[in-house]
């Protein structure tokens, strides 16, 4: 993601002094944006438009059971939305302008949970998760509205290693740069997730965690939809920036 470098020669007055012309790199970033459950690509739009006027190609998209297959919401299963990001992944990889060694995924919820698993199977470079969800790893192709909801939030209370979980198993295996967020009055996903999900990712490049003070975890209120919208962009604007001059984090960064 370097600039392109090209020595030439500017004539002054019949006499010549050097110059280098530096210019921007001929593909840029993709970013895939992956809403939760119940969710739509809507909320994602306003951030997707900034995130791409930092000179990214953004592509949001509705998990089946939303929106215009809200239909199928019954029926399908994590199976079906993991096979969803994938699909989605392919077509923005697709793009003649994106480089696909500068994927970033950025999942919310359930939709942050899929896209741990999506990295196991694609190229993700930066991997931006809010308030991931975790699901145990049976029952992978049982409608994921007929999951009982009671155990999920036992099970999300629990402090969990990355071999309990393939969600948290991709996260260990993950080497790239992660930012997590969480939301300090989360009815859903509790504070033990996320530290489940910070701990196991021991091999990334970097780790930034940040939680909004106040917000729940659908982000209601508008203060806190800005504050991460804000948190999101800076984060996305030193991972794009620090891949084109090549000054990355070298080492790993774990803070609140």
């Amino acid at each position: 993601m370097s600039a392109q470098s090209e020595t030439l020669e500017i004539l002054v007055d019949d006499e010549a002094i050097a110059a280098t012309l530096l210019s921007p790199p001929a593909k840029v970033p993709g970013v895939l944006f992956v809403h939760g459950w119940g969710g739509s690509q809507q909320r994602d739009l306003a951030r997707a438009r900034g995130i791409a006027g930092l000179g990214c190609v953004c592509l949001t998209f509705d998990l089946r059971g939303h929106e215009k297959t809200i239909a199928a919401k019954e029926s399908v299963t994590r199976a079906h939305n993991l096979a969803d990001i994938i699909a989605a992944y392919d077509r923005l990889t697709e793009h003649p302008a994106v480089d696909t060694d500068c994927i970033a995924v950025i999942g919310s919820s359930y939709g942050g949970y899929l896209s741990t698993l999506l990295s196991t199977q694609r190229a993700v470079k930066w991997l931006a998760l809010r308030v991931p969800a975790l699901y145990w790893d049976e029952q992978w192709h049982t409608p994921k509205g007929q999951l009982d909801t009671t155990r999920l939030q036992e099970y999300r209370r629990r402090l969990l290693r990355a071999e309990d979980n393939q969600a948290l198993r991709a996260c260990s295996a993950f080497r790239g740069d992660v930012l997590l967020v969480e939301s300090e009055h989360d009815d859903f996903v509790p504070h033990a997730t996320l530290m489940s999900y910070r701990a196991a990712f021991d091999k990334a490049h970097s780790l930034t965690h940040r939680i909004l003070d106040g917000a729940d975890h659908a982000l209601s209120e508008d203060r806190d939809q800005q504050a991460y919208t804000q948190i999101l962009g800076n984060w996305i604007s030193e991972m794009v920036i620090g891949a084109r001059v090549g000054n990355y984090p070298h080492q790993l960064v774990r803070y609140s």
